[in-house]
């Protein structure tokens, strides 16, 4: 039985309704990402969200570069909403305050799906709803979270981490990421992947991709991996080898490696097996061929290792995915 039918005193989710939390000396950026996926009703969108914003300080708060807020003070908006948000934390000394604990742990057994940006995730561990759960912040932040809260599995170099309907992001470029994947989980990939080509962000980087990566500024043509990428997505139905994609670069396999680490933060068996999924996902969603057909398309061999790693990736089978994500299209 869900938590919303358990009790009497259980309010019904919304699961439409995404909540951000705000307070004065908001992180303006991770506020914007959440407006941006989920309060702008693009049309990428088969239904929109409804955005809100409540606020635990009065109105209008003041928001990082000189920017006003404003937002609702009743907590109370937090009860039905499928989705609440947490930007970054004003200061991480500072306890937020415990009525806004208490209203995150009662939506949370209410069934509501908590999002923390950043160093929000020193809200969500303030509520006690991360003891004894995986999780992950800035890089700069990770040493002073397991310094506080020693019950939380900190993963220090993940962009993002789901704990059942507990999410943390990384470095505010990661809430981007994480809220592209929990539209991903809504609505599927396909949706995903427009909306992404919308806000001209990568469609999907993948949660435990490294937070950091050592030379993140553009590099002259000659060197990019852009051509080796797309030809990468354009054969992916093919047997690569990093020794087999070296060779028709005319690169040693070293080199290769070393550069897929150092600009997609990820190793090329990785990148693989993520891009492949990802275009598993397309094709169960948006044509009717058989499992079999889509692991050969998608470069898997066999259906057996498709479902092998799109189980290991999303928790649930190719058919269990397309029926979800047809009852959304119809429903």
């Amino acid at each position: 039985m869900s938590p919303a039918t358990s009790s009497k005193r259980a309010t019904k989710l919304n699961p439409r309704k995404v909540v951000a939390v705000v307070y004065n000396q908001l992180c303006t950026f991770e506020y914007a990402v959440a407006v941006e996926v989920f309060g702008t009703g693009r049309k990428e969108l088969p239904k929109p969200y409804l955005f809100k914003t409540v606020s635990i300080d009065p109105v209008p708060i003041k928001a990082q570069g000189g920017i006003q807020v404003q937002a609702s003070t009743n907590l109370r908006q937090l009860n039905d909403a499928g989705t609440i948000v947490l930007p970054g934390w004003r200061d991480l000394s500072e306890k937020p305050p415990q009525r806004l604990l208490n209203a995150l742990v009662k939506a949370h057994k209410n069934g509501a799906r908590i999002l923390s940006f950043c160093s929000g995730v020193f809200v969500l561990a303030a509520s006690g709803l991360l003891d004894g759960k995986k999780a992950t912040t800035h890089w700069r932040y990770t040493e002073e979270l397991t310094r506080q809260y020693p019950q939380i599995l900190v993963e220090r170099d993940l962009l993002y981490v789901k704990e059942q309907s507990i999410m943390t992001a990384a470095g505010s470029a990661a809430a981007i990421d994480l809220s592209l994947f929990v539209v991903r989980q809504d609505f599927g990939a396909e949706v995903a992947n427009a909306l992404a080509r919308r806000m001209v962000v990568p469609p999907h980087r993948e949660g435990g991709q490294a937070q950091f990566i050592a030379s993140p500024m553009a590099k002259p043509a000659k060197d990019s991996m852009s051509e080796i990428l797309d030809w990468l997505r354009s054969n992916l139905d093919q047997e690569h080898t990093v020794e087999s994609v070296a060779k028709h670069f005319h690169l040693s396999p070293r080199t290769l490696s070393r550069r897929f680490i150092k600009e997609t933060g990820t190793s090329p068996h990785r990148w693989l097996l993520r891009e492949r999924t990802f275009r598993a996902q397309q094709l169960l969603e948006t044509s009717d061929h058989d499992v079999e057909h889509i692991a050969s398309q998608c470069g898997f061999g066999s259906s057996q290792l498709l479902r092998f790693h799109f189980r290991r990736t999303l928790g649930t089978s190719p058919r269990a995915y397309r029926n979800t994500f047809r009852a959304s299209a119809t429903g």
